[in-house]
């Protein structure tokens, strides 16, 4: 608790004076350039494992996609404390993503909209990446997911195939691979939830994964009860091993009219829509949950398990309460 207070008191304030994505890769750089040389072993928690998908991890709480696109930072994660960190989305192609300014923060709400659109340096290139952190030696003692999408250069039509290369690219070097298909910042993504789209993805990728690496399934938390049954029945018939509920929402009500942007709503407005959708997923399959969405201390991050979660996500709560939150979420799960 006092870690976070003294990040909200005094770094905080210094990285809320920078515009978001200029904040967010002054911290990345850090991070990238200090790895396990940085002061920070106060924020490891005390080692709570836990075993999903046939992974185990030295901890529940995770990092969720979207904050190391392309895997720059990997040892600075487990340093951190996390039980797992989870990079991407990364694309086929490399793709600087859409105009900036494209991350938004909204402070009372404690919350971001961004509208980033998958900025990546592509497959190729981060698979490059960790094979050089591999061999060096310091790849980081905890589970690494990779997360992948469509290259928004890359028709509706060729999607599958433009998946297929990311995996074919990624799958060594990743404990799980999510595929996110649920993005709102690439334009027609999220047709790729509907049945036979996704069928389609799932059959392909399953086809490819002769190494049997659990594959995940990144969902939208907009979608209608009957969209949610054909993608887990979907997924039920294809053996993907769990899902991630869930992405950023489309639903901006929680901010005001005149200060709305563009682009997927993450942090505390969509902790409810986030938690009721991984009800709504458990009360259908036993399939394993990440939750993600809204996740911001103990509390939120135990009423996530409790409505069936298994694992947990944060990035926005994160950026606003800082490294602390991790250890805090951990100890007050043991008590």
């Amino acid at each position: 608790m006092k870690r976070s207070r003294a990040y909200e008191r005094f770094v905080r304030p210094l990285l809320f004076a920078l515009d978001p994505e200029t904040a967010h890769h002054f911290a990345l750089r850090i991070l990238r350039a200090g790895g396990t040389h940085l002061p920070l072993s106060q924020f490891q928690p005390k080692p709570k494992p836990t075993t999903v998908f046939g992974v185990t991890f030295p901890n529940p709480v995770g990092l969720a996609a979207g904050f190391d696109k392309s895997g720059v930072a990997l040892p600075a994660w487990a340093a951190l404390g996390f039980g797992f960190a989870e990079i991407g989305t990364v694309t086929a192609k490399p793709q600087p993503g859409n105009p900036r300014p494209r991350i938004f923060r909204f402070r009372q709400q404690e919350a971001l909209i961004n509208r980033l659109g998958f900025n990546n340096d592509g497959a190729e290139m981060v698979a490059q990446r960790l094979q050089r952190l591999r061999d060096s030696g310091g790849w980081p003692q905890i589970p690494i997911g990779i997360n992948i999408g469509k290259s928004k250069a890359t028709p509706l039509e060729a999607a599958v195939e433009d998946y297929l290369f990311s995996f074919r690219k990624l799958v060594s070097f990743a404990d799980y691979v999510a595929l996110n298909v649920s993005s709102p910042n690439t334009p027609g993504l999220r047709a790729l939830q509907e049945k036979e789209a996704l069928s389609h993805l799932l059959g392909a990728i399953g086809e490819q994964n002769t190494g049997k690496k659990p594959v995940l399934l990144k969902i939208a938390p907009d979608l209608s009860d009957s969209e949610l049954r054909d993608v887990i029945e979907v997924c039920e018939a294809n053996a993907v091993a769990g899902l991630i509920a869930t992405n950023t929402t489309l639903d901006h009500r929680a901010i005001p009219k005149d200060r709305d942007e563009e682009g997927g709503l993450s942090g505390k407005p969509l902790r409810e829509k986030s938690t009721t959708m991984i009800r709504a997923i458990r009360a259908q399959t036993r399939l394993p949950i990440i939750a993600s969405g809204g996740i911001f201390d103990a509390g939120s991050a135990r009423e996530k398990l409790d409505a069936g979660a298994q694992l947990l996500q944060i990035y926005t709560g994160y950026i606003y309460r800082g490294p602390g939150l991790v250890r805090e979420i951990v100890e007050q799960l043991e008590s």
